[in-house]
């Protein structure tokens, strides 16, 4: 896996923090779902292994004080992955109200 992952130009330990931050917003629901609990997550890795690099080197661009290359990379990639399944979720309930079944009254 971790050589699929090079292939790909992603680092493995930024998925691995992204899917920590799908998977902890994914807890912290009442009620599971089966989008919440495989869907979301996995949109939040994706985000955190497409996103972060971009993200932290735009944040060096401007002149942020950041801590260490690991630090501040992993740290990014969980706020990625939260802020995907957010994202993910919003988008999953739309379609779902716009194509879902009509509720029986």
């Amino acid at each position: 896996m971790h050589d699929l992952f090079g292939l790909l130009g992603i680092k493995g330990p930024v998925v691995a923090a992204g899917l920590a931050g799908g998977v902890l917003r994914a807890l912290s629901r009442h009620r599971y779902k089966l989008r919440e609990m495989v869907a979301s997550p996995i949109c939040g890795a994706l985000a955190a292994a497409y996103l972060t690099l971009p993200v932290v080197q735009y944040a060096r661009a401007t002149g942020l004080p950041l801590a260490g290359d690991d630090t501040t990379t992993l740290a990014a990639a969980f706020l990625i992955g939260v802020c995907a399944m957010w994202i993910s979720d919003i988008l999953f309930e739309v379609i779902v109200g716009k194509f879902g079944p009509a509720p029986e009254d």
